[in-house]
């Protein structure tokens, strides 16, 4: 990680009130029935949640981000080896 944040504040406060929320949920799904494993995946989830939004960074936004600009230098790139194919 290059230590850079990637998400704005209003959604870092939305990204911690989700996942504590589901976070609070999924406790108390395994305390009822502790042998379902949903509930544990869903904690595992909202706690990832929970730090992206105290980070402030998201690595899916990141490789997002970086997905659209490697599809722009692409087609860049195109636009100049077919001008250069013209010539």
């Amino acid at each position: 990680m290059n230590g850079k944040q990637n998400i704005g504040t209003i959604n870092a406060l939305i990204r911690i009130t989700c996942g504590f929320t589901l976070l609070s949920w999924a406790t108390a799904k395994m305390v009822k029935k502790p042998w379902r494993g949903s509930a544990l995946l869903i904690a595992m989830m909202a706690g990832m949640k929970v730090g992206e939004g105290i980070l402030r960074y998201c690595p899916v936004t990141e490789m997002v981000k970086e997905g659209t600009s490697m599809m722009e230098s692409e087609g860049k790139n195109n636009k100049r080896e077919s001008s250069d194919s013209r010539q």
